[in-house]
C-alpha cells in the first residue's frame, strides 16, 4: 500500500512538472517540445481515471454487478444484446470519438496552442467525461432511455419536449459539421475515397463473420479486419495511378450525397451487420494510429512550431472569427465535452452493457478522445504557422505573410504527400500533413510520407464516419420518439416504415446543411450547439442524481454545467448576431437565405437550452430546499439466488421490477 502511495506521489510530480513546461513556468523563454504535451496529459488522465473515476463508480453512482442490465432483460439481438467488454469499449469509443477531437484542436491551435491544450485536458476530466459517466448509468437503468425520454421522466413534459428538440437540431448540425471535414479531404483524392468505401464491405464480413461463421471468435475477426484494412489503404495508391482512378475522384457535392447515402444505409441496418463491426475495427485503427503517434512524439520529441497564444486571441483570426472566450471553448468542441456522447451514452452502448461495472467505459473513453485531441493538438502545432493557415483556409501566401505568417513549405509538403494541400480548410488535411510529417520521422520511414498521408486520412475519415453512423441512428430513434406523438407505430423504432422515413429525413438535413455551408460557419455553429447540449446533459444528471439520493454530490455535474453553459450562451448570441449580419451583407442571396437558417438554428437551440435550465433549477430548488417528494423512473432489477429477477431495494425505496416507478 506504501510502495503504490509512492508510484502515485511520483506520477503527480511528473505530472506537475510537464505542465510546467507547457504553460512556460520552467524555462518560459523556450520551444516547448510535443514530449512534455504527451507526458502531462498522460499522468494527468492516468490521476484522473484512478481517483476521480473510481470516486464517481463507487460513491456517487454506487455501480453494482448484483443489479442485471438491459442487454439481459431485453435482450433482442438488434439493439439489446450483452458485449463482450472489449467490444463494447470499442464500440463507445468508435462511436464518440468522431471528428470532433481530430479537428476541433486543430482549428483551435489558431489561437496558440496553449489555450486549447489546457481546455482539452481538464475539461474532459471534469466535465467531459463525468457527463458521459453519468448519462451512461442514467440510461442503463432506465431501459436504455433516450437522453430526452430521461428528461421528460425526470423533469417534466415541457423539459422532455424541449430538449427532444433541441437535440434534434443539435444532431442534424454536428453530422453536418463532422461531414464536411471528410468531404474535404477526400473531394478529388481517388485513394483516399478508394480506402474509405473498402472499410465498408470488411465491415460486413467482419459483421457476419462473428455473427454467423465464427461467433464468439473476436481474436480471429480482429485480425481478419486489420489486415484487410492495412491491404486498402496499400492498394489505395495502386487504384489512383490506375484507369479507375476515376470511378473514385469526386466532386464535394457528389461526395456530399455519398456521404449521405452510407448514413442512411449504416442506420436502418442492423448494428451487429455493420455499425458495431466497423466501430469496433475503426478502434484498432484509432488506438492503434494515436499510440504510434504517442511514441513518435516520444522518440523525436518534435518542437512546437506554433507558441502558446497568438495575436489572434482577440478576435479577427482567418479561421475562426470569434475572441478566445468563448471560442476556444466551443472551437474544441469534443475533445473536452461534448454533448453528442450523451446522445450515444443514452443511445447504443447502454443497451449492450452486460455488467454494470463495466459502464466505467463511459470515463475511461471520454479520457481516451481528450489523449486523441492532445495528439491532434500537437500534429498541427509541430507545422510552420504561415503552413498550417495556407492550408486551412483561402488566404494568398501574400496576406498570410502580410499579417505575420509567411508560408514556408506549402508546395514542398505537396509534392510530398503526391495532393495539392493548400487551400483545404476544416482540419482535415493539415492533422493528416502533420501527422505523417511525424511518421516519416521514424526509423526506416522516410519517403513514405504519401503512403502516411493517405493513411492519415484513413484514420480521421474512420473516426467522423463511425460517428455519422452512430449519430444518424441516434437522431432516427429521435425522429421516430417525436413523431410516435401524432402516430403511434412510428415510436417503434424497429418498424421499417418508420425507420426509412426518419433515417432519409436525418440525412437529407445534415446533407442540405454541408451542401450549403462553410467550414466558418457550420463548425463554430456545431461547437455551440454541441455544448449546449452538454449543458443540458449535465443538467439532466443532476436531476437524476438528487432523484438517486445523492444530493450531496450536486456539485460533480453542476459546477461544470454553470461553467459550460456561461460559455455555450455567451457563444450561441455571438455567433446569432455574427451570421445576421453577413445575411444583411449578402442581400437576397442563396448564401443570404443559408446564414439566416444558421442564425435560426443556433437562435433556437439556445432558447430551448435556457427553458430546459430554468426548468430544472426550478425542479431542484423544490427537491432539495423545499423537500418535495419526487419519483424515479429507475428500473432496478437484481439478480436473484437462482438468476431470475426479483425487484431491488435502494436507499430505502422499493422499485418494482421491470416497469417504471
Amino acid at each position: 500500500m506504501r510502495a503504490m502511495t509512492i508510484v502515485w506521489a511520483l506520477v503527480a510530480g511528473l505530472c506537475a512538472l510537464a505542465f510546467g513546461f507547457v504553460t512556460g513556468a520552467i524555462r518560459p523563454g523556450e520551444k516547448v517540445n510535443g514530449l512534455w504535451l504527451v507526458i502531462a496529459a498522460g499522468c494527468f488522465y492516468v490521476l484522473a481515471l484512478r481517483f476521480y473515476g473510481r470516486f464517481l463508480a463507487r460513491r456517487v453512482l454506487h455501480l453494482s454487478d448484483q443489479r442485471v442490465t438491459p442487454a439481459h432483460r431485453l435482450h433482442d439481438r438488434t439493439n439489446f444484446y450483452p458485449a463482450n467488454k472489449y467490444v463494447l469499449f470499442g464500440h463507445h469509443f468508435a462511436a464518440i470519438a468522431g471528428a470532433g477531437p481530430l479537428l476541433g484542436p486543430v482549428l483551435a491551435a489558431q489561437f496558440g496552442f496553449l489555450p486549447g491544450f489546457l481546455w482539452l485536458v481538464v475539461g474532459a476530466v471534469l466535465a467531459g467525461a463525468v457527463q458521459d459517466f453519468v448519462i451512461l448509468v442514467a440510461s442503463m437503468r432506465r431501459n436504455g432511455r433516450s437522453l430526452p425520454e430521461i428528461a421528460r421522466d425526470e423533469i417534466g413534459m415541457v423539459t422532455g419536449v424541449a430538449t427532444a428538440v433541441a437535440v434534434l437540431f443539435i444532431v442534424v448540425v454536428a453530422l453536418a459539421g463532422l461531414g464536411l471535414a471528410v468531404v474535404n479531404a477526400l473531394y478529388r483524392n481517388a485513394w483516399g475515397t478508394f480506402t474509405i468505401a473498402m472499410t465498408i464491405p470488411i465491415a460486413f464480413l467482419m459483421g457476419f463473420y462473428l455473427q454467423t461463421f465464427r461467433p464468439g471468435r473476436v481474436g480471429e475477426v480482429s485480425a481478419l479486419g486489420l489486415t484487410l484494412l492495412l491491404l486498402a489503404v496499400a492498394a489505395g495508391r495502386l487504384v489512383a495511378q490506375s484507369e479507375l482512378a476515376g470511378w473514385f475522384s469526386f466532386e464535394r457535392q457528389t461526395l456530399v450525397w455519398l456521404l449521405a447515402g452510407y448514413g442512411f444505409v449504416a442506420s436502418v441496418l442492423p448494428m451487429w451487420m455493420l455499425l458495431v463491426p466497423r466501430d469496433y475495427l475503426s478502434t484498432f485503427m484509432k488506438v492503434g494510429v494515436v499510440a504510434l503517434l504517442a511514441v513518435g512524439v516520444i522518440a523525436l520529441a518534435p518542437p512546437i512550431e506554433m507558441p502558446r497564444v497568438t495575436q489572434f486571441i482577440h478576435g479577427g483570426g482567418p479561421i475562426i472569427p470569434g475572441t478566445i472566450f468563448p471560442f476556444v471553448f466551443i472551437t474544441i468542441a469534443c475533445g473536452a465535452i461534448s454533448g453528442f456522447h450523451s446522445l450515444v451514452a443514452s443511445g447504443t452502448t447502454p443497451k449492450m452493457i452486460e455488467r454494470e461495472s463495466h459502464a466505467i467505459v463511459g470515463y475511461g473513453a471520454m479520457l481516451m478522445e481528450s489523449f486523441v485531441g492532445v495528439i491532434a493538438l500537437i500534429a498541427a502545432s509541430v507545422l510552420v504557422p504561415g503552413d498550417y493557415l495556407a492550408i486551412n483556409t483561402l488566404l494568398s501566401a501574400d496576406a498570410l505573410a502580410a499579417i505575420g505568417f509567411p508560408v514556408e513549405r506549402i508546395q514542398e509538403l505537396s509534392r510530398l504527400v503526391e495532393v495539392e494541400i493548400a487551400g483545404r480548410p476544416g482540419g482535415a488535411v493539415s492533422l493528416a500533413v502533420g501527422m505523417a510529417s511525424i511518421f516519416v520521422g521514424l526509423p526506416g520511414m522516410a519517403g513514405l510520407m504519401a503512403y502516411w498521408y493517405q493513411f492519415a486520412l484513413l484514420f480521421e475519415a474512420l473516426f467522423i464516419l463511425t460517428t455519422i453512423d452512430a449519430g444518424t441512428r441516434v437522431a432516427r430513434y429521435l425522429v421516430q420518439e417525436l413523431g410516435g406523438h401524432l402516430y403511434a407505430p412510428l415510436s417503434r423504432i424497429n418498424w421499417w416504415p418508420g425507420v426509412v422515413l426518419g433515417s432519409a429525413l436525418v440525412v437529407g438535413a445534415w446533407g442540405y446543411l454541408i451542401a450549403t455551408g462553410s467550414i466558418s460557419t457550420i463548425w463554430p455553429m456545431f461547437g455551440a450547439a454541441n455544448q449546449l447540449l452538454g449543458t443540458l446533459a449535465l443538467c439532466v444528471g443532476t436531476t437524476v442524481l438528487i432523484k438517486m439520493g445523492q444530493a450531496r454530490f450536486l456539485w460533480v455535474t453542476a459546477a461544470p454545467m454553470v461553467f459550460v453553459g456561461a460559455i455555450t450562451l455567451t457563444g450561441s448570441y455571438q455567433l446569432f448576431t455574427l451570421f445576421t449580419a453577413k445575411a444583411l451583407q449578402e442581400g437576397g442571396s442563396g448564401s443570404a437565405v443559408a446564414l439566416y437558417l444558421d442564425a435560426a438554428l443556433v437562435g433556437l437551440v439556445a432558447l430551448l437550452a435556457v427553458i430546459v435550465l430554468v426548468e430544472s433549477v426550478r425542479q431542484w430548488y423544490g427537491y432539495v430546499v423545499q423537500g418535495r417528494p419526487y419519483t424515479s423512473s429507475e428500473v432496478l432489477a437484481a439478480e436473484g439466488a437462482m438468476g431470475g429477477l426479483k425487484p431491488a431495494v435502494q436507499d430505502g425505496v422499493k422499485f418494482p421490477t421491470g416497469r417504471c416507478c
